[in-house]
């Protein structure tokens, strides 16, 4: 998915404007570090730069994430994708599709992805930021997740990560 192809979106409820326009101001005095906002005047998608953090494999690497908010934001998550290039992660597709999975200290530490399922309307895009800027820093290697080819190739016609029914194959990064 690019940034010229998005889902059909609805205009914003009155609450997601009210939030959206709580967290940019919010994020323009303290975004979180490694982040920067580029300035759009569209409020339902954010175009954000995201910096590698010194001493993982992403180190100075900038890459751009694009925030899509649905109509119900925040009781609906965003869709949040990398557009080209992604960055070389077992959990990035090459599409800019993103498994992003979250432990959760519990008896039985089970994964849980909070960019789809288990998303909170406590959650913010900041977040959403720094869970990404974990992830890509906790990776041991740059590579494709094993059926990226299979998966990208069902993915044509700009279908939404949000369709998918994601299959958590390594929990290790």
């Amino acid at each position: 998915m690019t940034s010229s192809s998005s889902p059909s979106r609805k205009a914003l409820s009155k609450i997601a404007c009210n939030r959206l326009q709580k967290e940019l101001a919010e994020w323009q005095l303290s975004p979180p570090a490694g982040f920067k906002h580029k300035v759009s005047d569209n409020l339902q998608r954010w175009v954000i730069e995201v910096t590698g953090a010194a001493g993982t494999l992403y180190a100075g690497e900038t890459y751009q994430l694009q925030v899509d908010f649905p109509e119900h934001y925040p009781m609906e998550a965003p869709q949040v994708i990398f557009l080209n290039p992604a960055p070389m992660h077992p959990h990035i597709y090459s599409n800019g599709h993103i498994c992003l999975e979250c432990k959760l200290v519990s008896e039985a530490s089970t994964l849980h992805d909070i960019l789809y399922d288990s998303w909170s309307p406590a959650m913010t895009v900041s977040s959403v930021c720094i869970s990404i800027l974990s992830m890509l820093s906790s990776s041991p290697a740059k590579q494709r997740p094993a059926d990226n080819d299979r998966y990208v190739r069902n993915c044509r016609n700009g279908r939404s990560p949000k369709e998918t029914r994601w299959w958590f194959h390594d929990d290790t990064v």
